[in-house]
């Protein structure tokens, strides 16, 4: 993960409350899960126990990678994002020179990113190598698949 985490309001808000579900109502569950698989008999071989054991370290770890994700959290506003080059937030008009398509993306955090809906993250092979570009540029972005030339269509929030 990145030094900060930046996200919209919308995703900080989200992100508490599922995060305040887990800790309360979500933890509560594994606990019953767990005392009802207790009290089938010897914890050696019970099935139940050592599932409900694995699901409470998953259910652990997802608190802590969101508390992690909130303490470095970013908000941004998308009022304040300067369009003259592509940041965070930002859409951006590209066309792969390598085949003449022309995309759109939407520069998010790494929480928010949904290529279904055109939301890249900006750690990504692509997102990276948008990042701080400006319009008219042409960039070579390297990704698993190999070299993609992009060209800076547009910006916009």
């Amino acid at each position: 993960m990145s030094d900060f985490n930046y996200l919209t309001k919308e995703t900080l808000d989200q992100m508490r409350e599922e995060l305040n579900i887990l800790k309360t109502s979500g933890r509560a569950e594994i606990a019953r899960q767990i005392a009802e698989a207790r009290e089938k008999g010897d914890l050696k071989e019970n099935a139940e126990y050592d599932a409900a054991k694995e699901a409470q370290g998953h259910h652990e770890a997802k608190i802590a990678y969101l508390q992690e994700a909130l303490m470095s959290a970013r908000v941004i506003d998308a009022k304040n994002i300067d369009i003259s080059k592509v940041s965070v937030l930002s859409k951006v008009s590209v066309t792969n020179m390598n085949n003449g398509k022309a995309m759109v993306y939407q520069l998010v955090s790494e929480r928010e990113a949904d290529i279904k809906q055109g939301k890249i993250s900006v750690t990504s092979p692509i997102g990276k190598g948008l990042l701080g570009k400006l319009v008219g540029e042409i960039v070579d972005v390297v990704t698993p698949g190999g070299v993609i030339k992009f060209k800076v269509e547009n910006i916009s929030i």
